[in-house]
């Protein structure tokens, strides 16, 4: 071994010994902060209540759109000929003006051919009343009930101190209803200046 070699010796092997010892906390430290690695276990508990819960919302979801869908359905079946039953009512009200338009001595006479023709007419009002019946279409009878706003319209008032005010007691236009739907309110006469009918009255107008 030469001087120089001797010389460096010494002096190398410290520097090592110093960089050995200044960067050996600095990966200890590192491998301190390294996140530990989580418990398989726990894991899979909370992608098993995840899963639970995504099933349990869309059970709730498809059971909500079940109901939605068969109300639709029904309320289809019910109130799909609503419009058409609307139009027939038209029908029905000018057979019924025809009807009324006749005489009642002219009925009362010995004209066959009126008699048969005024028979004829009502057959039909009756035919037609009986098939929107079988579609879920109903008359209202609102004689003598306490007036409902939701199924009947007021036209006049008729003074009657011995009827209970706010009571029907003429029907100008018969009203219907399908289902559970007013259809036509009835255009109604309600009594003026009679007792006051009893507190919480139900109106007897859905029977």
């Amino acid at each position: 071994m030469t001087d120089e070699n001797k010389k460096h010796g010494p002096d190398e092997a410290a520097e090592n010994t110093i960089a050995a010892d200044t960067f050996a906390p600095e990966e200890a430290v590192a491998e301190a902060d390294a996140p530990a690695e989580p418990d398989p276990v726990d894991v899979l508990r909370a992608e098993n209540a995840d899963l639970r819960d995504r099933y349990l919302r869309l059970a709730a979801e498809m059971d909500n759109l079940r109901r939605r869908t068969e109300r639709d359905v029904k309320d289809a079946k019910s109130y799909s000929v609503a419009g058409f039953a609307r139009d027939m009512l038209a029908v029905s009200d000018n057979l019924r003006r025809a009807l009324d338009a006749i005489p009642a001595e002219a009925q009362a006479a010995e004209d066959t051919g009126l008699k048969a023709l005024a028979e004829g007419v009502e057959m039909t009002e009756r035919s037609m009343l009986a098939a929107l019946e079988r579609h879920g279409v109903r008359k209202l009878d609102p004689i003598g009930e306490k007036f409902d706003p939701n199924f009947h319209q007021a036209m006049f008032e008729v003074p009657n101190p011995d009827v209970p005010s706010n009571t029907v007691v003429q029907v100008v236009q018969a009203g219907y209803v399908i289902g559970e739907r007013v259809l036509r309110p009835a255009m109604v006469g309600v009594s003026k200046g009679g007792p006051k009918a009893p507190a919480g009255e139900a109106s007897t107008a859905q029977a």
